[in-house]
């Protein structure tokens, strides 16, 4: 029978541990200066003491985004998404759409259209885009595209989730549409495993766009050609 040496297996067990725990977890509380959980707020993790990020994301290792046109609306209302992705603008209604952005990091147009466009839209500086309806005024949605691979949105509770991310230093930034001034970033120092953090923001609390009721104001078809 082997003998078994205790300090060869507790060697061994710290060094399986000590693998396991190689990243920082960040859960993010976002709330506005009353203490309301904020849903819809980005937040973006720039890091300090890090190197640079090695090589910009590829194409094929970019997830899939989509801001969809659906009950008059855009959908979702704050999409965040890394510098280099592409978006398609799928359009659910009967109704024709023309969307537009003439934001500095982003113009474009995609004239009157149902259904799905051509190519997706390639964002590839960072920044904040606003996009908009040369039809419907009130259909408003924005597109935050993040220079660092960290980000993340807050969920209806106020509350988001960053993982896998390396221990170290970072630059906080985060943006929300109601947000009455701009945020001046923040600093963060990770550790390795289970991080916390709470964000308070002065906002200006607004309705966000809904489609007006059935029958309100001029509502056209597929066929029409003015959307």
């Amino acid at each position: 029978m082997p003998i078994i040496n205790f300090t060869t297996c507790l060697l061994w067990l710290s060094y399986f541990i000590s693998a396991t725990v190689t990243a920082a977890t960040l859960t993010i509380n976002v709330n506005d200066t009353q203490g309301n959980m904020l849903s819809d707020s980005v937040v973006e993790l720039i890091p300090v003491s890090l190197p640079e990020v090695a090589s910009p994301p590829t194409e094929s290792t970019l997830a899939h985004y989509e801001m969809r046109q659906q009950n008059r609306i855009f959908s979702p209302f704050v999409l965040a998404v890394p510098q280099g992705a592409k978006v398609d603008f799928p359009n659910l209604d009967r109704t024709r759409h023309h969307v537009y952005s003439f934001s500095t990091a982003k113009q474009f147009e995609l004239q009157l259209y149902v259904g799905a466009t051509g190519d997706p839209i390639l964002f590839d500086k960072s920044g904040l885009v606003a996009i908009g309806c040369n039809i419907h005024d009130y259909m408003q949605a924005f597109i935050y595209v993040s220079k660092s691979p960290y980000f993340s949105i807050s969920n209806e509770v106020g509350q988001m989730q960053l993982t896998d991310l390396p221990a170290g230093e970072y630059q906080v930034n985060i943006w929300h549409p109601w947000q009455v001034n701009v945020q001046q970033p923040s600093s963060l120092t990770l550790q390795n495993g289970e991080n916390q953090l709470t964000i308070s923001m002065d906002i200006e609390r607004q309705d966000k766009p809904s489609a007006p009721p059935s029958g309100f104001g001029t509502y056209h078809n597929v066929s029409d050609t003015t959307g």
